[in-house]
C-alpha cells in the first residue's frame, strides 16, 4: 500500500517534471502557495484528495487506482493495443 508519504513525495516529483515552482502549481490549481507545501511536506499528517486531484490534474497528471501487484492500467493496454505496440 502507498502511504501518504509516497503519495506526497509523487505530488513533488509531478511538479518537478513539470518544471512549475509550488506558486506556479498552486496558481494554475486554484490554491495557496502554502497549500501545496502543506501537502509535499505532510506538515498536517494529512492531505485533502480534492487538492491532491486538482494539483495533480493542474501538473497534467491523472490520479489512477492500480490494483496491488499490477504495474499498467487497463487504459494503458488498450492505449498499447490501439498504437500497435503490444
Amino acid at each position: 500500500m502507498t502511504s501518504l508519504y509516497d503519495v506526497s513525495e509523487m505530488l513533488k516529483q509531478a511538479r518537478g517534471d513539470t518544471k512549475l515552482s509550488q506558486e506556479a502549481l498552486a496558481s494554475r490549481a486554484g490554491v495557496s502557495r502554502t497549500t501545496v507545501a502543506r501537502m509535499e511536506t505532510l506538515a498536517k499528517g494529512d492531505m485533502s484528495v480534492s487538492v491532491l486531484i486538482r494539483l495533480l490534474e493542474s501538473a497534467c497528471y491523472d490520479l489512477k487506482l492500480i490494483k496491488a501487484g499490477h504495474q499498467r492500467t487497463i487504459e494503458d493496454i488498450l492505449d498499447e493495443q490501439r498504437s500497435g505496440s503490444a
